[in-house]
């Protein structure tokens, strides 16, 4: 072969190799490229999964739920069909996060999602909307709604069956809140807020139940939310007043003392019920700022009244969990004046029993500031004796329940017996609440009840009325005794006479 033709044979393997290496190389990219277009589809795929569902049960979230409900209520409408919508809210669960820690509360919330998950039926949007809230919805035979108030009775039993999780039996139960789909109008937004509604009055109801939304609970948190309103903007403006009930020496007939009870003087709505506002502020929060507004305008009032009379107040079990709770009594008395030997603090015994040694520490400094600690509402809770010793009272006072029936029921009477036969063992002297007749009051003075309270002795009163009480009792300074006062003993309004009352003074 020419030297030539070696040439071009040369040259066309080199092409060929050339060729060889680009296909090579082709088939690298495009293998490349498709695994890079499979990582960028399964990421964003992950990215929608994540986007829609809760990451720590895997369920769907708040969003998405929402976003889904077009084709069920599609379906729904075709078929002739109803949809309800639940919602579920675990009870107590915080106790569980603070007791066994975060860790053991997320693995209640899996194990609760798995739970609910295999007793809805098919074709059915679950969700959790955010920290202990679940909610889901169904389709069901409007014929029928017995269907869904089994399922919630499933649910109810199946979410209450004990966790054990490292070796601990964690327990939690739900309140279940249902609504239903009947007509076009409805939106799914709407539904869930019914459903949220109905679990709240599950709540009220006493827990671990379930209820049908009913358009009169839209009605009454609708005034709830007025009521609450007014109370955030009435606190601080001082629509709420302390009222003085007396509290009576059953021996002597002497008046010792009165128990501080809020009223709220609503400038719009009038006088409201403490059995009202309470409760909207135990569960708001409000009951601190207004317990403490209470207090500092009970002190002003009855900072110069004789200093044998004794002002409690009763304190909020949500209160007891305050660590700065005693420094924040302490702080009113010195900014008021009044005395911390005439201040006795009434603790419920329920509010004892969620943290014993929280309230052991709050009780041991208001009693190093020479303040009273009274056990009340006592023989209603389940550790009196427990308390009684774990914690240095100086008074029993008896729950109205069983004094208003001592007469007619040999039970109560018996228990208001054992009750002042400890507290004389014990060096507690007792108060007897809800006193309403001469015949209880004389009942309680042949046991030996020391102190009594009730309408017998009078409704509460408003500070003022109180003052002109204590000025007809010469329980008042003479320099308190206004014009007003004066004249009730009898006295002249004249500038002289008024004199010469405060030199016989």
């Amino acid at each position: 072969m020419s030297a030539k033709c070696q040439l071009h044979v040369r040259i066309a393997i080199v092409r060929g190799g050339h060729n060889i290496a680009l296909i090579l190389f082709g088939w690298r990219r495009y293998k490349d490229l498709t695994k890079e277009v499979e990582e960028r589809a399964a990421a964003e795929q992950r990215a929608r999964f994540l986007a829609a569902t809760d990451p720590l049960t895997g369920l769907l979230n708040r969003r998405t739920i929402g976003e889904r409900t077009a084709e069920m209520i599609s379906i729904a409408q075709r078929k002739q069909k109803s949809i309800t919508v639940m919602m579920l809210d675990l009870d107590n669960f915080k106790n569980i996060n603070d007791v066994h820690g975060h860790s053991a509360g997320d693995a209640v919330l899996k194990q609760v999602a798995a739970r609910i998950s295999k007793i809805m039926p098919p074709h059915n949007l679950l969700a959790r909307l955010g920290g202990d809230e679940f909610a889901c919805a169904f389709i069901f035979d409007p014929e029928q709604p017995k269907i869904v108030e089994r399922i919630a009775d499933d649910l109810i039993d199946a979410v209450g069956t004990p966790i054990i999780e490292n070796g601990t039996q964690l327990v939690v139960t739900t309140s279940i809140g249902m609504s239903r789909y009947d007509s076009e109008s409805e939106d799914f937004d709407l539904l869930m807020r019914r459903a949220d509604i109905a679990m709240y009055s599950s709540k009220k109801q006493g827990r671990n139940c379930h209820c049908w939304f009913d358009p009169s609970m839209e009605q009454e948190l609708q005034t709830r939310s007025l009521l609450e309103r007014g109370m955030r903007t009435g606190i601080p403006k001082g629509e709420f007043v302390p009222y003085f009930e007396q509290q009576i020496d059953l021996m002597t007939g002497k008046l010792t003392g009165f128990e501080v009870l809020a009223r709220w003087e609503s400038p719009t709505q009038g006088r409201i019920s403490p059995e009202i506002f309470i409760p909207i502020a135990e569960e708001t929060g409000m009951i601190a700022k207004l317990s403490l507004s209470i207090m500092r305008q009970a002190f002003k009032n009855a900072k110069d009244w004789d200093a044998g009379l004794v002002i409690s107040v009763n304190i909020s079990p949500i209160q007891l969990r305050d660590p700065w709770l005693a420094q924040k009594i302490v702080k009113l008395l010195v900014e008021s004046g009044f005395p911390s030997n005439r201040l006795e603090i009434e603790i419920t015994e329920s509010a004892l029993f969620e943290n014993l040694s929280l309230a052991q520490s709050i009780v041991g400094s208001l009693k190093n500031q020479g303040i009273k600690i009274a056990l009340d509402d006592f023989g209603t809770g389940y550790s009196s004796l427990a308390h009684l010793r774990a914690l240095p009272f100086d008074r029993i006072k008896i729950d109205r329940s069983f004094v208003s029936s001592i007469l007619r029921n040999p039970e109560s009477k018996a228990i208001v017996k054992a009750i002042n036969g400890l507290g004389k063992r014990l060096g507690m002297p007792i108060t007897a609440e809800g006193i309403e007749d001469k015949e209880t009051e004389s009942e309680l003075r042949q046991i030996g009840c020391a102190v009594g309270q009730g309408w017998h002795y009078g409704r509460p009163l408003t500070a003022a009325d109180t003052q002109k009480i204590l000025a007809e009792r010469n329980l008042l300074p003479v320099e308190e005794l206004d014009d007003a006062a004066v004249q009730q003993l009898g006295r002249s309004h004249s500038a002289i006479e008024k004199n010469d009352l405060l030199k016989a003074g």
